[in-house]
C-alpha cells in the first residue's frame, strides 16, 4: 500500500513539473495550480482503478453484473465527485468503448488518443482547448491495458455473459497487456482562475 502510494506521489509530482514548467502556462487563463492538482487527483483515479481491477487477476468465476458495480462503478462515481467538487469535466475516452459515453468527444480527444497510440512512452500531456463554448486547458492521461482488465476485454468471445447481453455495440476487446485502453480527460475551464483569484480576496 505504502509503494503504490509512493509511486502515485512520484508520478503526479514528476508529471506536474512537465506541467509547471511548461512555457505555454504563462499565457493560460487557468490557475496552475488547478493543472497541478488535477494530474494528482488523475493519478490517484488510476491507482484506485487498478487496485480495484487487480481483484479480478485469477479469479476462476466469471465477472457479473454486480463484478463490474463493484470495480468499474466505484471509479465512474469518483469521477464524478471530481466534476462537482473542482468545477472540472473529468472522464474516461476510448475508442474502442463499450459505453457510447466515452466515445471521442472532440476532434482534439481523437488526436490525442492518435498520439498516445503511436507513442506508447507518453503518459500524459495538456494543452488548451474549448469545449462546449468555454476555454480552458484540457489534461489527458492515458490507461494501459493490465492483466487484470483481460477479465472483461479480452478476446470477443471470452467477454462476460452480460456484457454480451448488456453492450450489443461493444467494442471494448481484443486487448492484450500493454495494449492502450484510453485516457482520462480534465477539462478545467478558465474561469476557475477568476473562482480563485475572488476566494483569494476573501
Amino acid at each position: 500500500m505504502l509503494k503504490s502510494l509512493y509511486q502515485v506521489l512520484i508520478g503526479a509530482a514528476m508529471i506536474s513539473g512537465l506541467f509547471l514548467w511548461n512555457s505555454s502556462i504563462a499565457n493560460a487563463q487557468t490557475e496552475p495550480t488547478q493543472l497541478a492538482k488535477a494530474v494528482q487527483e488523475i493519478e490517484y483515479l488510476d491507482a484506485l482503478r487498478s487496485g480495484l481491477a487487480s481483484t479480478l487477476e485469477g479469479a476462476a468465476e466469471e465477472p457479473t453484473s454486480q463484478t463490474m458495480k463493484e470495480v468499474c462503478k466505484p471509479v465512474g462515481m469518483k469521477a464524478k465527485q471530481l466534476s462537482q467538487e473542482n468545477g472540472w469535466q473529468v472522464k474516461q475516452i476510448s475508442n474502442q468503448y463499450r459505453n457510447p459515453a466515452h466515445a471521442p468527444d472532440t476532434p482534439q480527444s481523437k488526436g490525442v488518443l492518435a498520439r498516445f497510440e503511436q507513442n506508447p512512452a507518453l503518459i500524459g500531456l495538456w494543452q488548451r482547448e474549448t469545449l462546449n463554448r468555454q476555454n480552458g486547458v484540457r489534461y489527458y492521461r492515458r490507461i494501459n491495458v493490465e492483466a487484470s482488465c483481460l477479465a472483461c476485454h479480452g478476446a470477443r468471445d471470452s467477454r462476460p455473459q452480460f456484457v454480451k447481453e448488456n453492450y450489443p455495440q461493444d467494442l471494448a476487446y481484443n486487448f492484450k497487456v500493454g495494449d492502450l485502453r484510453g485516457m482520462y480527460t480534465v477539462f478545467i475551464p478558465d474561469v476557475q482562475a477568476a473562482l480563485q483569484e475572488a476566494a483569494n480576496r476573501q
